[in-house]
């Protein structure tokens, strides 16, 4: 640190010891700017280039030295201008080589010095390289001549033994300025062919590359063969080097001239002496110079017509060999001169490249690599009927690797694809010529079968689907248009077409865990513009083939993905799969069991939600018949209630809402991203309609600036509740007026509705034969008589009423905008003008089995005050009993059965100027949570009793709706002897993934006073210690754990892990939910 900052004190010395280079190559390497920053002002080139030729200058930092001066130069923002980097660059190479040039007292140089070298040049020929741009100037091409003549000087010395490495290196350098500057070394080409010609160590390679890239500059560049002097000439010595002119001057100048004959010859002369030394070349540089050899071939093809053919006799015959470069040389031969392989060499090509493929002891890569070569070449892939007769070939052998059974099988499809062109079926044998493809198609799929019993995620399974798709899309290509209906017609005659829809429906049949696959194989066609009508050909054979076929019951399950698919598009007749799902609903409803409930939810669920979907996509007059019959049927028979509750919405909705409406009813929940929900719970029951500007004045505008709503928000936002908004039409008119929605019986007529209503009302208890029953059930049974006692018959009694509460307000910037400023009062408490309302009449209707809703009245209500908009709201809804700026409201409802709806609410008031204020306002949203009643105790129960008379309540229900065999013959008469009841219930239990945290937190917060019982050490000792769940069974007893709600078997109960939210370690523990710890809990 303190030399450091003494060197940024004092100026630098001209040269730097060795612990300063050794910082300065510390701070470039790091490539910070700050640390780099300070040795910039110092001549960074001149003092590396002095160091490195100083013999005293340690050995190890010489190498770093090359490599710093070498991004010094080529660095765009560091670098000094070629004309002052270069000379003392070359100058420090030039006298790098004549002192470490063999002498008669050293005739071979140390190791060391010979690498450094080495490397010295080609540090020098980058710089070059980067610093220069070409075409080259005058001064600029000057700059090179010390650089090349020092390489020439070292490549000047053919068959020398203890320096061949540097004399590659140089000629390697050498090529690397040829290539970056054209005929640069044109004047040598007779020196380097002389050079080549007298080589004979292996470094002859890096002579005959020199001077293939110096002959195809010399052949590429306009006018040179058109000089009456000989390429070839030694006229001008080697070194000294100048610049040739040539090099300086236009080619355009002499482009129309014709080569002279001499240069002519010399140049077969060359290209002779080349193409016969590929044996002393490696397969790289072979390929290197037939690339050369091509490129010169190809310039003088007009005036060597035989230079493709020559080229293909020397070098055809590597094919047959083993590494894949030299294969690639006659592949690369065959692309460049495609009329010198016609007829049998281009089926020679294709037979060995198949054959290579075959051959085990190749490298898989070699292998996949000829397949890509046959099926990827412009005329071999293309013109594939050269292919068919290669077929057996390419039949995947039983241990090759997946990958290459997957490329031979794309080899099978491009041969049917061809064989199933338009062309080939014009050419008659349609016998012979579809025996073959259906051939081809079946045993390909031979070697990878193992995807029918493989997991649907196997590698496998993926390949076989691919190969499929590859099959299927060969006869019309992505580039073809499918929506042309020639097109069309030709992909659906196919037989490979033919073949696939057969093979996909026994498939379908045979093998279930395949279902899920072969749907989303079909999305991916419909996803393609130019195979959409592909997918939903196959589509319409599976609603044809396979659905008569499948069997009723829960082997359906499967095969709900091919049922979405179907319903979702409308150019299917939907009436196969309703006839399906109805023949479905009715034997799983027939064949159910005590232990079925999970799955009879579960497939009544999915069983909607298909019905949704033709909701959704088909138009209702199409679907309306069979769809009704099979909601109608769901809703009375269909064991477990949630889904007749649901049914019995989408059969209202099919019934009473048209067919765009409907649509926009069923997408409601999709809202777009980016659009924020609205945080009115209400507004999740609105059915949208289009917006359109209405006047301020009519009666339906009130809504705007008049508001009731709900003190206790909803917790539940079921926006599946169905209420059908009024139009704006019927705003004046009676509550009497408007039509439900009410449930739809599926009797002959209505007169035997009206008949089996009276036999339902003539129920009365009979008492049974007395049965033997052991006491579990006794005891049952007299729990449940208990309990029905107690309630009353509703259908003779005053129903139970539920109370809403809720707040009435106006905002009185909107209405004095309205009615005027007349219509305003003094408050005396604010000193303040307020709009005002006098003698507020409220009445309610609703399409709810509800009741009768009676009116509600408010004298005298104020506007509420006017607030800045940057006043802070309180959140919630509450607001002061006395205060004349909200009104309380209570609607009163009498419920018939526990369901969600709408509250349509009209309002009519009088002004202060005498005018009638009258309409609708938003509709009230009644939810499920409001139907939450507790069971009725019965008055022979202590207080102190009320705890376990409820868990024994629970549980009698519970095994009651689990297990009808016992207690299913029974009635319980009803409070008051004129009604009873009997039970028919389906055991319910819905699994939710959250964390157990925020489960229990909300349990306690919304369903404390419904608990009756909580099992479980970890439950017990979390939730008693809250004293918010109180007076309940608490089961801490391992005796307890015994019996789960819902076991999937007898023995096996049901194991549900859940995890805490902070994921502690001591929280990531599983709890058996329903056999170690629970929660059960009432809602009657």
């Amino acid at each position: 640190m303190e030399k450091q900052q003494s060197m940024a004190k004092q100026p630098p010395s001209p040269s730097l010891s060795l612990q300063e280079w050794e910082t300065l190559l510390d701070d470039f390497g790091s490539g910070s700017p700050a640390r780099c920053a300070r040795w910039l002002p110092l001549p960074l080139l001149d003092l590396a280039l002095n160091a490195f030729l100083r013999r005293d200058f340690a050995s190890h930092l010489k190498p770093l030295l090359l490599l710093f001066i070498d991004d010094l130069l080529s660095s765009p923002t560091s670098a000094p201008p070629p004309s002052g980097s270069l000379p003392p660059l070359f100058d420090a190479l030039r006298s790098l080589v004549l002192s470490s040039s063999p002498s008669a007292s050293d005739p071979s140089p140390a190791p060391a010095t010979a690498l450094l070298r080495d490397q010295f040049m080609a540090t020098a020929v980058s710089a070059a390289v980067s610093s220069l741009d070409a075409p080259l100037d005058a001064s600029s091409a000057a700059l090179l001549e010390p650089l090349v003549e020092a390489l020439l000087t070292v490549a000047n010395r053919p068959n020398h033994g203890p320096d061949r490495q540097s004399r590659a290196a140089a000629c390697e350098c050498l090529r690397e300025l040829e290539s970056a500057f054209p005929c640069l070394l044109a004047d040598a080409a007779g020196h380097l062919w002389a050079l080549a010609q007298a080589e004979r160590t292996h470094v002859a390679q890096s002579y005959l590359l020199l001077l293939a890239t110096v002959v195809r500059d010399i052949v590429l560049r306009p006018g040179l063969l058109s000089s009456p002097t000989s390429i070839l000439s030694t006229s001008v010595p080697l070194v000294p080097f100048n610049v040739p002119s040539c090099f300086l001057s236009h080619p355009s100048a002499d482009r129309d001239r014709e080569p002279s004959e001499v240069n002519l010859r010399e140049i077969k002369r060359v290209l002779g002496f080349l193409w016969e030394r590929p044996q002393a070349l490696t397969p790289a540089a072979t390929m290197e110079l037939v690339s050369i050899l091509t490129s010169i071939a190809g310039a003088l093809e007009q005036h060597v017509p035989t230079g493709g053919a020559l080229l293909k006799v020397q070098f055809s015959g590597l094919i047959y060999s083993y590494h894949p470069i030299l294969c690639h040389i006659v592949l690369m031969l065959y692309s460049g001169f495609p009329d010198a392989f016609a007829g049998e060499d281009e089926r020679n090509i294709a037979r060995r490249l198949a054959l290579m493929a075959r051959e085990a002891h190749q490298p898989l890569v070699f292998r996949l690599l000829a397949l890509h070569w046959l099926l990827g070449s412009p005329r071999l892939g293309k013109g594939k009927d050269s292919l068919a007769p290669l077929a057996p070939r390419f039949y995947p052998g039983v241990f090759d690797p997946l990958a290459l059974k997957a490329k031979k099988l794309d080899a099978l499809a491009c041969i049917a694809a061809s064989l199933d062109t338009l062309e080939m079926r014009r050419k008659g044998e349609e016998d012979g010529r579809r025996a073959l493809i259906v051939k081809l198609f079946q045993d390909g799929l031979v070697c990878i079968s193992a995807y029918k019993w493989l997991p649907p995620w196997s590698t496998e399974t993926s390949v076989a689907f691919r190969t499929l798709h590859k099959f299927l899309v060969g006869v019309i290509p992505h580039r073809d248009d499918c929506s042309d209906e020639p097109q069309l017609v030709f992909l659906m005659d196919s037989t490979i077409f033919s073949t696939f829809q057969n093979m996909l429906v026994n498939l379908a049949l045979e093998h279930h865990g395949l279902v899920l696959v072969i749907g989303i194989f079909i999305d991916q066609l419909l996803k393609c513009k130019g195979h959409q009508s592909v997918g939903e050909r196959l589509l319409q054979k599976l609603d044809e083939h396979l659905l008569p076929k499948l069997e009723m019951g829960y082997r359906l399950t499967p095969y709900f993905p091919i049922f979405e698919r179907i319903a979702e598009n409308d150019t299917i007749p939907p009436h196969g799969l309703l006839e399906l799902l109805m023949r479905h609903i009715v034997s799983i409803s027939v064949k159910h069991g005590p232990n079925s409930g999970l799955s009879l939810w579960s497939q009544g669920t999915k069983v909607l939600g298909i019905c949704r979907m033709m909701l959704k996509h088909h138009h209702s007059s199409r679907i309306f018949l069979p769809l009704s019959r099979l909601l109608a049927f769901i809703c009375q028979c269909f064991p477990d209630l949630e889904v007749r509750d649901n049914a019995r919405i989408y059969l209202r909705m099919l019934v009473c809402i048209p067919g765009k409406k409907l649509r926009q009813v069923l997408n409601l929940g999709e809202q777009p991203s980016g659009v924020s929900p609205s945080p009115h719970p209400g507004s999740l029951f609105q059915v949208p309609s289009p917006r359109h500007l209405e006047n301020i004045k009519k009666p339906g505008s009130v809504s705007s600036y008049i508001h009731l709503e709900r003190v206790v928000p909803l917790i539940v936002k079921q926006s599946w509740s169905l209420v059908i908004p009024k139009s704006n039409m019927e705003d004046n008119t009676e509550a009497s007026n408007v039509v439900g929605i009410s449930d739809i019986s599926i009797s002959p007529s209505a007169e035997s509705d009206k008949d089996g209503e009276m036999n339902f009302e003539q129920i009365s208890y009979i008492k049974e034969p007395l049965r033997v029953m052991d006491a579990n059930v006794a005891e049952i049974l007299g729990v449940l008589r208990k309990h029905f006692s107690c309630i009353p018959d509703y259908r003779h009694m005053p129903a139970i009423k539920i109370r809403i509460p809720c707040t009435l307000r106006f905002e009185s910037e909107p209405f004095s905008h309205v009615w005027g400023d007349g219509s305003s009062t003094f408050d005396s408490e604010e000193g303040e003008t307020f709009p005002a309302m006098y003698a507020t009449t409220i009445t309610f209707s609703s399409t709810a089995k509800y009741g009768k809703i009676p009116p509600c009245r408010v004298p005298f209500l104020l506007s509420e005050p006017l607030r800045n908009r940057y006043d802070i709201v309180p959140a919630s809804n509450s607001f002061e009993e006395g205060s004349n700026h909200r009104a309380s409201v209570n609607i009163e409802l009498e419920p018939r059965e526990p369901m969600p709806g709408l509250i349509d609410v009209t309002i009519k008031a009088n002004a202060e100027n005498g005018e009638v204020i009258s309409g609708r306002l938003l509709s009230i949203a009644i939810g499920i949570e409001d139907m939450f009643l507790k069971a009725s105790i019965p008055p022979d129960i202590e207080e102190d009793e009320v705890s376990g008379y409820y868990y024994d309540l629970f549980h009698a229900l519970w095994e009651a709706c689990g297990n009808s065999a016992s207690t299913g013959r029974e009635t319980f008469p009803l409070s008051g002897g004129k009604g009873a009841a009997a039970i028919h219930g389906t055991r319910s239990v819905k699994l939710l993934e959250v964390f157990r945290d925020s489960l229990i937190k909300n349990v306690e917060k919304h369903l404390a006073s419904y608990v009756v019982s909580v099992v479980g050490d970890p439950l017990v000792n979390i939730v008693r210690n809250n004293g918010i769940i109180r007076d309940v069974v608490w089961e801490n007893d391992a005796e307890a754990f015994v019996n789960a709600l819902v076991p999937y078997s007898e023995n096996v109960p049901l194991q549900l892990p859940y995890f805490d939210e902070q994921g502690d370690a001591e929280n990531l523990s599983p709890v058996k939910l329903y056999s170690s710890a629970r929660l059960n809990g009432h809602l009657f």
